[in-house]
């Protein structure tokens, strides 16, 4: 009798453990490597779209530095936004009639849509100032003020969803 309770566990652990072992695997690879993330609003329009589903990359940060103009995801406490890095650690931002300047010299916003309002930023160290693209709707580092690399969970461009907008957004 006890030959065939083992025999039954061998016979369940050998068909089975693959489909485990794939679960185990894709749960892995959402939460380290990369996962979907969908947008939620217009403050990143015309770049991304209200609903887009995209991919989150949370293993890039970890072996590079987040560059000036990265979109990313930034756990914000409440919700994850998704933004674009304008100011890096230790860097003064600021909006003068619209026009967008890091540490004094104007940097090119081909990115910025609508009127922004005037205001300086000193962004501390190891910390990063982030806008939406649509910037009369977003609430961003304005608002919330900036953010810490660990807040940020990884970088996004690529979308997935719907097929018509697939592709590389920068």
């Amino acid at each position: 009798m006890e030959s065939t309770s083992k025999d039954n566990f061998k016979k369940f652990f050998k068909e089975y453990f693959p489909y485990i072992g794939i679960i185990v695997f894709v749960i892995l690879i959402k939460q380290f490597v990369m996962s979907p993330i969908i947008v939620n609003g217009e403050s990143m329009m015309k770049t991304l779209h209200d609903k887009d589903v995209m991919i989150l990359d949370r293993i890039s940060y970890r072996v590079s530095d987040i560059d000036r103009f990265d979109i990313v995801v930034v756990d914000e406490g409440s919700e994850y936004i998704i933004k674009r890095v304008i100011g890096l650690p230790g860097e003064e931002v600021s909006c003068e009639d619209g026009k967008l300047f890091v540490n004094g010299k104007e940097i090119k916003d081909s990115y910025g849509i609508g009127l922004t309002d005037d205001f300086v930023f000193e962004v501390p160290k190891g910390e990063y100032f982030v806008l939406g693209d649509n910037r009369e709707n977003s609430m961003d580092s304005r608002y919330f003020g900036s953010f810490k690399k660990e807040d940020i969970l990884g970088k996004t461009k690529l979308v997935l969803f719907p097929l018509d907008r697939f592709g590389d957004k920068k």
